[in-house]
Order: C-alpha cells, then sequence, then structure tokens
C-alpha cells in the first residue's frame, strides 16, 4: 500500500507527509511543472502541464489497496474502480455510496457555469478542516492496512 496525492492544490501534503511517516507507508506527490515542492519524505513526481496531466499520472501509477488524496471527483471514481481508498484534503472519504452523487454534482455545476451562472465559493480553510481531514486519513490508511 502506498499514498498517492494529487498534490497541485493539496493544502494538507504536511500532514500527509506526517502520518505517512508514522504508519512508514511510501508517499507519493504528484504535481505538474507549474508547481515546485520539496519533500524529506515523500517522493515528488512532476509531469508535463497539461490538461490532466497529474490526474492521468496518479491513475497510471495507483492500485488496489492504495489510499489516494484527492479534490477531483473523477479522479476519485477512478481510483474507486481500481480498488482504492479515497480522501479529499477536508477529510470527507469517498466510496461507492456517495461518489455517483458527487459526479453528478460536478456535472450540473459545470452546466451552470456554462450557461454564465455562478456556484457559490468555497469557505476558507480552518484548523477544523485540517484535524477532520488527519482523523479521517489516519482510519483510512488503518482500513487499507486491515
Amino acid at each position: 500500500m502506498k499514498i498517492i496525492v494529487d498534490a497541485d492544490a493539496c493544502p494538507v501534503k504536511d500532514i500527509i507527509v506526517r502520518v505517512g511517516r508514522e504508519f512508514q507507508k511510501e508517499v507519493i506527490m504528484v504535481i505538474d511543472t507549474s508547481h515546485i515542492l520539496h519533500s524529506d519524505y515523500a517522493k515528488i513526481i512532476t509531469v508535463d502541464k497539461g490538461a490532466d496531466s497529474a490526474d492521468i499520472y496518479l491513475i497510471n501509477l495507483a492500485v488496489k489497496g492504495d489510499v489516494i488524496v484527492t479534490q477531483d471527483y473523477g479522479v476519485a471514481a477512478m481510483a474507486l474502480g481500481k480498488g482504492c481508498f479515497c480522501i479529499n484534503q477536508n477529510g470527507m472519504v469517498y466510496d461507492e455510496g456517495n461518489i455517483d452523487s458527487l459526479l453528478l454534482s460536478r456535472h450540473i455545476g459545470k452546466k451552470i457555469r456554462r450557461s454564465g451562472g455562478k456556484i457559490n465559493s468555497v469557505p476558507k480553510r480552518t484548523k477544523d478542516d485540517d484535524k477532520k481531514f488527519e482523523e479521517n486519513f489516519t482510519a483510512l490508511i488503518k482500513k487499507s492496512l486491515a
């Protein structure tokens, strides 16, 4: 089992590395060339900048049992299809019970934006978001090891 992170806009990279180190699990962070990232623990993979290039690389790297951190519902759906465990940066665990409704809401949001409509903005991160992420991320790693 390894931890793979869609790291381009991930605000919890430090938590992921700390928890990954505690469990002695490999952490791989995938970014594109428009980002710079350094870590003394995680392996950083930089891919060409392009539409979904980091997402495609991440999915091709993932295997059953891996833990994937992404805020992209499409990436989560593909990872779930491969038998991975998935969580977003706010601690929401993706699973077969919620992924379809999340993909539908993404589709509806795109339709609204294409027609000129606006969607509510995302609230600012709080320390509670980080705490929820860490608790759920740790639980998900334990589940993947069971």
